[in-house]
């Protein structure tokens, strides 16, 4: 299972999740904004938006286009 973290308000996690919607790719989103334990996990990672992890991998930031 991939773990999405993002902000509520930001653009690119949002552009993020609509392509993961269109290649139907299944993720748990922890909207840092909402909840301090996930900012916590998040920050444990990077200080910006949007972080997946999947498996042992993470990835930070989005550059249009997932695969």
């Amino acid at each position: 299972m991939r773990i999405l973290y993002t902000l509520t308000t930001c653009p690119t996690c949002m552009q993020l999740k609509l392509d993961l919607k269109k290649k139907d790719v299944e993720y748990e989103e922890r909207q840092v904004d909402k909840n301090q334990a996930w900012l916590d996990e998040a920050l444990a990672y990077a200080d910006t938006v949007p972080i997946m992890i999947e498996d042992e991998t993470v990835t930070v930031g989005f550059n249009g286009s997932m695969g």
